[in-house]
């Protein structure tokens, strides 16, 4: 069992930053891979970001590329986002998530923090 715990998020204004934080707890392994997802009121669950543990390789989606930053602190087994230029339609619930680098299924999430950006 893998624990996730999501913090950092907030009320912001359009251009400004947050720095979300997940804290994995329990029977990690070697080889998994940490995510963001997000979901704005009405909309499907979207991909965010994600880092593999190992190497530290990244991915995003578009919209958030050269704003958003995915890191993660081995020693404290905690992945973070980074939100620079934040931007009205980044509002939205923030979730981390867990998989193995073989599974391309997520399967721990953790319970999600609040975004939102003022215009």
């Amino acid at each position: 069992q893998v624990q996730l715990a999501e913090s950092g998020g907030g009320l912001v204004q359009a251009g400004g930053s947050l720095r979300l934080s997940c804290a994995a707890s329990g029977r990690t392994f070697n080889g998994y891979l940490m995510a963001w997802f997000r979901q704005a009121p009405g909309k499907e669950r979207e991909f965010v970001a994600e880092i593999s543990w190992s190497s530290g390789t990244t991915y995003y989606r578009d919209s958030v590329k050269g704003r958003f930053t995915i890191s993660r602190d081995n020693a404290k087994n905690t992945a973070y986002l980074q939100m620079n230029n934040l931007k009205p339609e980044d509002t939205a619930v923030y979730y981390c998530a867990h998989r193995l680098g073989t599974n391309p299924s997520y399967d721990y999430w953790g319970q999600g923090t609040q975004v939102t950006v003022s215009s």
